[in-house]
């Protein structure tokens, strides 16, 4: 079984020291779905939305939660992200919003919570600007797809059979 890297021999949380590690590229990619009801989906399709173009904000609070992420989430390191990308897939059938976040980096750690921090407040941010027409929305899925280097080699999430 893996060893859990932020907590001590006395079992005390600590940021883990990865200056001895070496620098190497590092990516990672995560997706969160947003389900919406019908008239919300259409309003942010066709741009409706009183707050404005949900997609256009969701992608700006994305890359600024994946350049957040060490202020966000205790043992996480401060990272100087190279490249941040967020991308939209919209479901007519299922009334939904995909949510792709991708991070790359060249440093001595990984970028897996970048890019889930990422997927995550885009997905909150099409919350944000779509409850005035439905409190009902839905975040679901918010998972890590694949990632790429470092020590412990690529992760690739498989596909439902």
């Amino acid at each position: 079984m893996a060893e859990l890297t932020h907590i001590d021999d006395r079992g005390n949380a600590h940021m883990v020291d990865v200056s001895e590690k070496e620098v190497t590229t590092r990516r990672a990619t995560a997706e969160a779905h947003v389900i919406l009801s019908d008239e919300a989906f259409r309003a942010l399709r066709d741009g409706l939305l009183k707050k404005g173009d949900a997609l256009a904000v969701a992608r700006i609070a994305g890359i600024s939660a994946a350049k957040q992420t060490g202020n966000l989430i205790p043992l996480c390191h401060p990272l100087p992200i190279s490249g941040v990308s967020i991308d939209f897939e919209l479901s007519e059938e299922e009334k939904s919003v995909r949510i792709i976040a991708s991070v790359v980096i060249a440093a001595r750690t990984g970028v897996e919570m970048e890019a889930l921090t990422a997927a995550s407040v885009a997905a909150l941010t099409i919350y944000d600007m779509c409850k005035a027409v439905d409190k009902g929305i839905q975040i679901r899925n918010v998972q890590l797809l694949s990632k790429e280097g470092g020590k412990s080699g690529n992760y690739m999430r498989r596909q439902p059979e």
